[in-house]
């Protein structure tokens, strides 16, 4: 077992597990936090003796509350500060999980919200507690998200279904999220390891070639989703632009006051 903080790095018997270990924020993804995840990915595809990666995370409440966007990095090498300072982690964490040359498993023992739940998307596959709680809350926030997130929740569940997800920003609780396609299986608290090591086991019996091959193709028909240059820049400028809007401070307020926002549309 490799102690990171705020991640758990275990391997036994090819199987790897990454537990997000910071339950007193509803294991949030900070900066260093999902550096970390990259990093410990990155270790794995090289090494090559992991053929399954399970992701959880710790105290049993919360798979991830999302991404803390008020938390501050401390006491961390120069190295990872140097990679948050020129790199989007976010973007690196979720990469490196879409990325993995082997298969991969989110062991979601709690509720997943915002970019927690796209995390758990982008695992190729997702158990969770029966009574599962996620969201998609930008819409609430005055946020635009990503196009790659939006890209990896069309990717699993199509397009009908993201636009429900995106444009309510609901909560969906459940046999819901299971009909919805958001997870591959429900099963009691009890049982979720179980359940999920079962699977790994499985998986990681299997040829590794054949493991590596079939993920890296399936992975090829991602890039039809994929924008073009224009398209991004154009990404790029609406998300800056609700950024700078009154309905974003608003929504950060009315968050953290915990009150319906009012929002103006501008």
């Amino acid at each position: 077992m490799a102690d990171g903080g705020v991640l758990i790095q275990e391997v036994h018997s090819h199987i790897g597990t990454l537990t997000l270990q910071r339950p007193e924020k509803r294991n949030a993804l900070s900066p260093e936090l999902l550096i970390r995840i990259h990093r410990a990915l990155d270790a794995w595809a090289q090494n090559g003796d992991v053929r399954v990666a399970v992701i959880t995370g710790a105290g049993g409440k919360a798979f991830s509350a999302g991404y803390d966007i008020g938390s501050i990095p401390t006491d961390i090498t120069p190295e990872i500060a140097e990679i948050i300072r020129s790199s989007n982690p976010l973007t690196l964490a979720l990469g490196s999980i879409v990325d993995f040359p082997y298969p991969t498993i989110a062991m979601m023992n709690g509720y997943a919200y915002g970019a927690g739940l796209n995390l758990a998307l982008c695992c190729d596959f997702r158990i969770a507690v029966e009574n599962i709680v996620v969201s998609m809350p930008p819409a609430k926030l005055g946020v635009v998200y990503p196009p790659g997130g939006i890209r990896q929740f069309i990717e699993v569940v199509g397009m009908p279904r993201t636009r429900e997800i995106f444009l309510t920003g609901r909560k969906y609780e459940g046999r819901e999220v299971l009909e919805m396609g958001l997870v591959n299986r429900l099963v009691p608290a009890g049982g979720l390891q179980e359940t999920v090591y079962a699977l790994a086991g499985e998986i990681a019996s299997n040829a590794p070639l054949s493991l590596r091959g079939t993920k890296r193709i399936m992975n090829m028909f991602r890039d039809a989703l994929a924008l073009n240059g224009e398209h991004e820049e154009e990404a790029e400028k609406i998300i800056h632009q609700a950024c700078e809007s009154r309905d974003f401070i608003e929504g950060q307020t009315a968050f953290f006051e915990k009150r319906v926002p009012d929002f103006i549309g501008r």
